[in-house]
């Protein structure tokens, strides 16, 4: 048994992978796809003047708009057919998260299995379609409204602009929709979180590019950037080990007699992930305290003078905008672990299987021995979370580094590549043992 995994370590190589067609083929259909999104993010919509709207997207960069920028791979600056990019799809989910939390009839279809799934996966795509055509409606508008040095955003505003706006928005969305989930089916990956990835990674070269322009007209000191790519990479090791750091509870399962064999009795691990929120808390920081600054940058300086001092106190690296950004990131990385994992229903299906925790008593002492290890795990987890994010900000705002080294950009990449090594590796151990299967069917043929 030993040599048997001996072996099939050691085989796991690039002649393995030259020999695993079908992952081949897997890879081969995900880049295709990639190349297809980034593709469309150079496809303009009808109707807009270039120039204009790159002088306009230029003063509110450092917005609300520069992050959704940001995870749609510049599209939305150029106002392109995948300008929503995939976030109402991740938003509609998400919202389906919430209500599934809170909703008894839509945890009763969580619990039906692979139909009940596949129901919310639908009315998740119909809430995709709502969220597009408002957001779709609401940048037309905002176009139209658009004023530059060299005149409106918008060549010939009216309704058939509105129109041709929202159907091309909403349907750019639809598509990026429908490529997820093909990638996901029939790809590497999951084809959702490789869209935003494929967006942050090919903006990724033209940030570096401007931070060492930054250095070398002397706005950044040499030194200083070689300490950054070194922080960065320090950084990313971090999150490595963090992102796979798991505490395992022991659960034992009891012996069984049937007839005159006893079956049973092994022991197995629940793995609890430090970091169970992901990236969603930055993200959700990050949108609520943009807005107030994003509308400002809309009023041009005109609106009230409490949202003035409001956005002036809430800018990057001021100290307030530290605090609320850590104390929403906290937030949310317990209120989406509390939506994620559910310590009672987890303990009730230990208990309907005859598992147990040793030392613990099954039903609510289990649930509450999983909730207060859950509790400890998230206040490492939140830690985590704010000092990743928060060191790139003051960095952002001291020394204009681009903000795509931001910490929630970086913790996006990081996962999306675990999660496709890991599948990819999976992959590979699957066609593995796919071969040594029909080696010892052919070797028992032959005896």
């Amino acid at each position: 048994m030993a040599s048997a995994a001996e072996q099939l370590a050691a085989s796991i190589n690039l002649g393995a992978f030259s020999k695993a067609t079908e992952l081949k083929k897997r890879i081969w259909f995900t880049l295709g796809a990639l190349i297809i999104y980034r593709l469309g993010t150079y496809i303009p919509i009808p109707g807009i003047d270039p120039a204009v709207l790159a002088e306009l997207f230029d003063q509110q960069r450092g917005g609300i708009l520069g992050m959704f920028d940001m995870f749609s791979g510049g599209a939305l600056g150029r106002m392109t057919i995948f300008a929503l990019n995939i976030m109402p799809y991740i938003s509609a989910a998400i919202i389906m998260q919430l209500m599934t939390a809170v909703s008894p009839q839509l945890e009763a279809l969580k619990k039906e299995g692979e139909v009940g799934r596949k129901k919310i996966n639908q009315y998740t795509r119909y809430g995709t379609v709502v969220l597009a055509l408002f957001q779709s409606f609401g940048i037309a508008v905002g176009l139209e409204g658009m004023q530059g040095a060299q005149g409106g955003a918008v060549i010939d505003p009216g309704l058939f602009f509105r129109i041709t706006t929202v159907v091309t928005l909403t349907g750019g969305t639809i598509f990026l929709m429908w490529l997820g989930e093909q990638i996901t089916a029939r790809g590497v990956g999951n084809g959702t979180s490789l869209i935003i990835f494929a967006g942050i990674v090919a903006n990724l070269p033209s940030a570096l590019a401007a931070t060492l322009e930054l250095g070398r007209t002397g706005a950044l000191s040499a030194v200083f950037i070689v300490l950054l790519l070194i922080m960065a990479v320090l950084t990313i090791t971090i999150m490595v080990f963090m992102e796979r750091a798991q505490r395992r509870v022991l659960v034992q399962y009891p012996k069984r007699q049937v007839g005159n064999k006893m079956f049973g009795g092994e022991a197995s691990h629940m793995p609890l992930k430090i970091n169970t929120a992901g990236v969603i808390p930055p993200i959700f920081a990050s949108s609520l305290l943009l807005l107030p600054l994003t509308f400002a940058q809309f009023t041009a300086g005109q609106g009230p003078e409490w949202l003035q001092e409001i956005v002036a106190r809430l800018s990057h690296g001021q100290p307030l905008y530290i605090l609320a950004y850590v104390g929403m990131i906290v937030f949310f990385a317990f209120f989406y672990t509390a939506i994620v994992f559910n310590p009672v229903e987890t303990a009730e299906n230990l208990k309907k299987h005859g598992g147990f925790i040793p030392g613990i008593r099954p039903g609510k002492n289990t649930s509450d021995y999983l909730d207060y290890v859950l509790t400890r795990l998230t206040v490492i987890g939140a830690a985590y979370l704010s000092i990743i994010c928060v060191l790139p900000e003051i960095l952002i705002s001291q020394y204009a580094v681009p903000f795509y080294f931001g910490g929630t950009s970086l913790l996006i990449v990081v996962s999306v590549t675990m999660d496709t090594v890991a599948q990819i590796h999976s992959h590979l151990l699957a066609h593995q043992y796919e071969g040594l299967i029909k080696k010892t069917k052919l070797r028992g043929r032959r005896g």
